[in-house]
């Protein structure tokens, strides 16, 4: 499992506490340092948006979560880190969202379908929204579940 751009490692620590081995990934990881050293968990301080190599380049997990985070020059990098059969499921805002507030620079706002449409035919969308929300507050996101296909 993958937590990318884990913050507080809220999503993490739900798989972490099912017995899952979970990776902990984000450029300031205080909000993960009580983790750091327990088993089944690996924290790892990166800045994704500095230019250099993919950290996990080469590695591969059953899922990967991402939320509220959308830097897409690592998007492909992402998708490669799903091993077939693994899910992904990422949820970041969308264009409309400036109307709301942060973020409102349209680099870190999803395109309408974006998402859906970066999956491609590599994965198998089990579920996809997109629009206005209300809990915990108004925003307008995009979020996706989808399962990679088995590897020919």
């Amino acid at each position: 499992m993958l937590d990318l751009a884990c913050g507080g490692g809220r999503n993490g620590r739900l798989f972490l506490a099912r017995g899952r081995r979970t990776v902990f990934l984000d450029r300031d990881v205080r909000g993960v340092e009580d983790l750091v050293g327990a088993p089944d968990a690996e924290v790892v301080e990166a800045d994704l948006e500095s230019g250099g190599p993919f950290p996990l380049a080469g590695r591969t997990f059953a899922a990967i979560v991402v939320v509220n985070y959308l830097w897409r020059p690592i998007l492909p990098d992402i998708l490669a880190a799903a091993a077939p059969g693994g899910l992904l499921l990422y949820e970041t805002f969308m264009a409309g969202n400036e109307a709301f507030g942060r973020p409102s620079n349209p680099d870190f706002l999803l395109r309408p379908g974006e998402l859906r449409a970066a999956v491609g035919a590599a994965f198998e969308a089990l579920g996809f929204e997109e629009g206005r929300i209300d809990e915990p507050g108004p925003a307008v996101k995009q979020r996706i579940a989808a399962r990679r296909r088995a590897q020919a």
